[in-house]
């Protein structure tokens, strides 16, 4: 049997050829296409007023694609200082089941609908070489002031807000909720933990503490490892994180540890990460605990050293001195395949 193709993001490496395929020039384009950074910025005013797009697919969630797809996309509008406004919804489907499109669109309807966002346009087909669907949304906004990933300065304090592996709780405890039980985990605290799907929306977490930010990101694939290691790259700065400092909540413990998962190396959305200057600290997490909102504190932004190599480079994450190799793989991906390689 041949062996199957890697699931998950492009290496940085393979994604800058991706990256260098901009087409025509255009001075309206503010922020293009760059690693670290999930959103374009397009002026269209020249007088301030800035047009946030962004485009995320979404597959592997099966009980909550439509759900997660929209939010996936606004996130990183909002984590670019934006209000996501609008959506365009291109909808794959393995078969042309009335029940299972339903399900996705009654997903993506309420969604949107939640956060205020109207879905604008899109498409719908079914192609038969899928085994689940897959939603592949854009995401439109508007600001004054875009706040890119790329921003940070050293100095600035890193904030995260409700803590690692927020989406991937949620997953864990639908998608692999038998396996979750067998490994001991109570029924209660996956309960719980299901409920965390209702909480994988930054909207209001970046509009509490984008006035204060240099710089936003939000961790979606890879979890809060990746997202560091995106915005040293995108920033070339160094990220100083200590791994105790960063909020797991219990049903997330419970769920990554029973099934052999580092929640800080998977799928993340519902957690923001910002840069903040140290004298605007306390006004974010004020902010933050205003809407009802946790954060926390979990690092800090050094200045690069000369050098392409080393514990100082530009693009460097040390978690608790150690610093990382990579953007680790989603350490859901090994669930899904060893599911599907028992089938």
């Amino acid at each position: 049997m041949a062996p199957r193709a890697m699931t998950g993001k492009l290496g940085p490496d393979a994604l800058a050829a991706a990256l260098a395929a901009t087409g025509a020039a255009d001075g309206a384009v503010t922020q293009g296409p760059a690693y670290g950074e999930d959103a374009a910025a397009i002026d269209l005013t020249g007088a301030g007023e800035t047009l946030v797009v962004a485009a995320d697919p979404l597959s592997l969630a099966a009980e909550s694609v439509g759900t997660l797809a929209v939010h996936v996309a606004c996130n990183d509008v909002a984590a670019s200082g934006a209000d996501p406004r609008w959506l365009t919804h291109t909808l794959f489907l393995p078969d042309d089941d009335p029940a299972r499109l339903r399900t996705v669109a009654d997903q993506v309807d309420a969604t949107a609908r939640d956060l205020g966002v109207a879905v604008v346009g899109g498409h719908t087909e079914v192609l038969d070489a899928l085994d689940r669907p897959l939603c592949s949304m854009t995401a439109l906004g508007t600001t004054d002031r875009f706040v890119s990933s790329g921003g940070t300065e050293p100095g600035d304090r890193l904030l995260l807000t409700k803590g690692a592996a927020i989406e991937a709780t949620a997953i864990l405890a639908t998608d692999f909720r038998e396996e979750c039980r067998e490994a001991g985990v109570p029924a209660a605290t996956l309960d719980a933990a299901a409920g965390f799907l209702e909480e994988v929306s930054v909207v209001p977490d970046a509009a509490a503490v984008r006035d204060a930010a240099t710089a936003l990101h939000d961790p979606t694939e890879g979890g809060v490892a990746t997202a560091l290691l995106e915005m040293a790259s995108a920033s070339e700065t160094v990220l100083a994180v200590e791994r105790d400092a960063v909020p797991v909540r219990p049903e997330t413990r419970a769920c990554c540890d029973a099934l052999g998962v580092d929640p800080l190396a998977t799928f993340g959305s519902g957690a923001l990460l910002a840069a903040v200057p140290p004298e605007r600290v306390e006004d974010a997490l004020g902010a933050l605990d205003a809407a009802g909102i946790e954060g926390a504190a979990i690092g800090v932004v050094e200045s690069a050293e000369g050098g392409e190599s080393g514990d100082g480079a530009a693009g460097t994450v040390r978690i608790d001195g150690e610093p990382l190799a990579g953007p680790p793989r989603d350490e859901l991906y090994p669930l899904w395949e060893a599911r599907e390689a028992g089938e």
